[in-house]
């Protein structure tokens, strides 16, 4: 039983663990739907610790400890998509196993495209492909962990480069029809393939790249540009919005304000 006359060094380090715990969790959801879900869960876990341990309310104690039992299971079947993939990464005998997964868990690193070059690379890239009517697809990471995206795809890991974007989304190139994803001020992956929204409200005019784009913004905190194949418009998704028919110098605005 918890308390302040017995509390200890083996306490103090067993709170200061969880507390780490909890840190990472909050860093590796960061940016993700499933951020409201953990604080939800927080919020739940304090409530219960507060009454079993605090308080001492038996019965009220014993029904939420019935709904912790049960919640765990709900909570893994939620997400046994992201617990397989995780899983899978800390399995893997790559250089992005195991050591790969703690290092990005315990040290996350900043994902902004970080220069005025690297916008001006993207801004010429996305300026021509709209002036050609040439369909493209960018998604600038964020604070969200984007590697099961990008594992759908071609690794390229490369300088952000505005001929190196043009080629890629080049008209019956291989990689078209996916997403470029940039994150840590490179374009790390090509033909990426991203969750499709489902939003009904979608104006009937947008295709599969729009739905892809919003679709991301809504699962994470990632920026996503895109250019109409059909009209060459400028379009860019983010925390669940579209904006469409933007010109160059707003998407340049929005750009920095991210950076």
């Amino acid at each position: 039983m918890f308390s302040l006359l017995t509390f200890g060094i083996k306490d103090f380090i067993d709170i200061l663990l969880v507390a780490i715990i909890l840190y990472q969790i909050y860093n590796l959801l960061k940016g993700t739907q499933a951020m409201n879900i953990f604080f939800a869960v927080l919020g739940f876990i304090v409530t219960w610790f507060i009454v079993k341990f605090i308080l001492r309310m038996e019965l009220l104690g014993s029904i939420l400890d019935a709904i912790m039992n049960v919640g765990a299971i709900i909570l893994v079947i939620m997400f046994q998509d992201e617990i397989k993939s995780f899983l899978t990464a800390m399995g893997s005998r790559t250089s992005h196993g195991l050591f790969g997964s703690l290092k990005r868990i315990f040290f996350p690193t900043s994902s902004h495209v970080e220069s005025d070059s690297n916008i001006e690379e993207i801004l010429d890239a996305v300026e021509n492909c709209s002036t050609t009517k040439t369909g493209l697809l960018i998604v600038v990471q964020n604070n969200a962990d984007l590697t099961p995206y990008i594992k759908t795809g071609e690794t390229i890991s490369a300088k952000i480069s505005a001929r190196l974007i043009k080629n890629i989304f080049f008209k019956n190139t291989p990689l078209h029809d996916g997403a470029l994803i940039i994150a840590n001020g490179r374009m790390v992956a090509a033909g990426c393939i991203l969750p499709v929204s489902h939003n009904l409200n979608i104006p009937k005019q947008f295709g599969l790249r729009h739905r892809a784009a919003l679709g991301i913004s809504e699962k994470t905190d990632a920026l996503a540009i895109v250019v109409s194949e059909e009209t060459g418009s400028i379009s860019v998704a983010q925390q669940s919005v579209i904006q469409h028919n933007l010109t160059i110098d707003e998407l340049r605005e929005i750009l920095k304000f991210k950076k």
